[in-house]
């Protein structure tokens, strides 16, 4: 073997160490907290570390009973709505953006973007006197709203990265055959878009799944609180009986896992293809 070969062999073998080492330390925790999930509280206090002597999937029941059913049902209502809201109105907005010739275009998109420097923690105080104001407090709306309004100025910027080195000839010729504007972005330059589109979607998904400040501060009935909300409160009623409560952080964890391995193939390409033009 030449000293070329060697040292790509050295190089290789160093890679995939190194991206084993960083897999074990991903997955541990997750499989860690999974087994716990199943485990009585004697043999968790005994040995956190060993395997379950059997899998008492009672914990899982006691944690779905216990508020979980509702967290997840909230969390799930509000991801989804505010998904659908942030992704459409920001496309609608990257299409008026790249493709409508407006007379303050360049203003309009630097006050969408300008959206990136508000931090959420600033607004709190105003926020929260403006949603008591309108009724709006410690309902679903208030999270909906607050979910949409600060994530659209990212999103737009995403898709808008994305649209603009799509080719304008397809939105001539389906403006020459007479469809409308509604009906190019609907029909020819959404599909176009999918990767991207895709990618914002998990995008958002991970931070309305995961988000806690907004949560903990607009929500304060059962009804309304989202997982992370919830399982800080399953762990202040419960804080004793850890294994329900790590049987509820699965519960929270599985929905956004299997939606990224689903879908991992359009998120990186999508955002590689958008971030990179």
């Amino acid at each position: 073997m030449t000293r070329t070969g060697f040292l790509g062999a050295i190089g290789r073998l160093f890679a995939w160490s190194f991206l084993l080492a960083l897999v074990v330390v991903v997955a541990y925790p997750l499989l860690w907290m999974v087994l716990n999930g199943f485990k009585t509280n004697t043999e968790l206090f005994g040995n956190p570390f060993a395997l379950p002597l059997q899998l008492d999937w009672g914990n899982y029941a006691a944690a779905w009973n216990r508020g979980v059913s509702d967290y997840l049902t909230a969390s799930i209502l509000v991801t989804v709505t505010s998904t659908i809201a942030t992704v459409f109105i920001s496309a609608w907005a990257a299409y008026g953006l790249t493709r409508v010739r407006m007379p303050f275009g360049r203003l309009a998109s630097g006050l969408i973007l300008g959206g990136l420097m508000l931090a959420p923690a600033v607004a709190l105080v105003p926020l929260v006197r403006m949603f008591q104001a309108m009724g709006l407090y410690n309902t679903f709306w208030a999270l909906l709203i607050l979910y949409t309004a600060f994530r659209i100025p990212f999103t737009t910027f995403l898709i808008r990265a994305y649209m603009i080195d799509l080719p304008r000839e397809v939105d001539e010729a389906a403006e020459v055959d007479g469809a409308s504007r509604w009906t190019t972005f609907w029909r020819i330059t959404l599909p176009m878009c999918k990767p991207i589109i895709i990618s914002t979607i998990i995008l958002h998904v991970l931070f309305a799944w995961n988000e806690y400040l907004f949560a903990m501060v607009f929500t304060s009935g059962t009804e309304v609180q989202t997982l992370p909300v919830g399982l800080t409160s399953l762990m202040s009623k419960h804080g004793t009986d850890y294994p329900v409560v790590f049987a509820g952080m699965v519960v929270a964890a599985l929905p956004v896992i299997v939606l990224f391995f689903a879908s991992q193939r359009y998120f990186i390409k999508g955002l590689s293809e958008g971030i990179g033009k």
